[in-house]
């Protein structure tokens, strides 16, 4: 037993070597040889099974073993309290912190954002509807019927006969002048779906639509509102021109080009050297359409223009891979 007693002491002795720079394990310490069911603790419990002549100086040895551990591990304890205090003191308060690193609007959110501001700075209201969206919205009451060869053009998701994956967001206009008399400023932004994919193209995009329905309104109005959006979008020397087209639903219909951002109109390897780049599609609204939704074609007119936020950020950008948005590369993002 004496033995036992004399080597607990050592063992603990050498189990405070090195402990004041942790304070954790120290803590450990003590309670693996002074806590109640520490190893000095059992060592108490055996006591009783010593002999009766020799329990008297065993029971002296506890005691003293006892109180040199406690006197130890409160020097151990002191020490560690003397090492945090140099330790805080070595700090230097004034000098200035680390930021940590914070995260920041995706380059198409910043896009979205920015052409949605300047359609709000003129007047538009900005208006959401479903991606899963019925035939009839995204097609039918657009003036492309089931034989429509314009279908073909949209490469559509089917979920069902009757239900798609919205291929642009002008349903949203369908469906809000459904709800709404005349005058109808909106613009419709979100997230769209067709069967492509690939550098100029992916099977998710996002689109902003609008329209503007109204007495006496013009394609000189269109051409104002767009030409207003171009300049504040890409900057007041940019030139732009409207090249007669065709959409099912507007009559008559013009995609809007703008001078090439990479060679100023001068021509380059992305324009194919002709010095403009389209885009965005836009045009009147065919009176087809307002039967759809219970307008008189005699009493309003309108226009609706439509454009792709991954096109307009490559363009303001100077990026040539769409799919750099989507791979969420670091390098890339933190550009933005």
């Amino acid at each position: 037993m004496k033995e036992a007693v004399e080597k607990l002491v050592e063992t603990a002795c050498r189990a405070l070597s090195g402990l004041e720079e942790d304070p954790k394990a120290l803590d450990q310490a003590r309670i693996r040889f002074l806590g109640r069911k520490g190893e000095l603790a059992q060592l108490f419990k055996e006591l009783g099974k010593v002999p009766e002549e020799e329990r008297r100086e065993v029971g002296r040895l506890l005691n003293v073993a006892k109180l040199r551990l406690e006197e130890a591990f409160s020097e151990a304890a002191q020490r560690s309290r003397d090492v945090e205090a140099a330790r805080r003191e070595s700090i230097d308060v004034t000098v200035p912190g680390r930021r940590p690193p914070a995260g920041r609007l995706h380059p198409i959110t910043q896009t979205a954002t920015e052409v949605c501001r300047i359609f709000n700075w003129l007047g538009f209201e900005t208006v959401e509807g479903p991606e899963v969206e019925l035939d009839y919205y995204n097609f039918e009451a657009l003036n492309i019927p089931k034989d429509h060869p314009a279908r073909d053009m949209q490469d559509t998701f089917y979920i069902s006969e009757e239900v798609v994956l919205r291929t642009h967001t002008s349903p949203i206009q369908v469906r809000t002048m459904e709800k709404r008399k005349p005058p109808v400023r909106v613009i419709a932004p979100g997230r769209t779906y067709r069967r492509d994919s690939d550098v100029t193209h992916t099977p998710m995009f996002h689109q902003v639509e609008g329209l503007m329905v109204g007495k006496g309104i013009s394609f000189g109005d269109l051409k104002g509102i767009l030409t207003t959006f171009v300049h504040q979008m890409f900057g007041p020397e940019v030139g732009l021109r409207f090249r007669p087209s065709f959409f099912p639903f507007t009559e008559p219909s013009a995609e809007v080009d703008i001078e090439c951002v990479m060679c100023r109109g001068g021509g380059c390897r992305v324009c194919k050297g002709t010095g403009w780049l389209e885009i965005l599609g836009s045009g009147m609204v065919d009176p087809e359409v307002y039967k759809y939704v219970g307008y008189d074609p005699e009493e309003v007119s309108g226009f609706a223009f439509g454009m792709g936020i991954e096109r307009i950020a490559m363009l303001k950008f100077g990026i040539d891979d769409l799919r750099l948005f989507f791979e969420n590369d670091l390098r890339f993002l933190e550009q933005f």
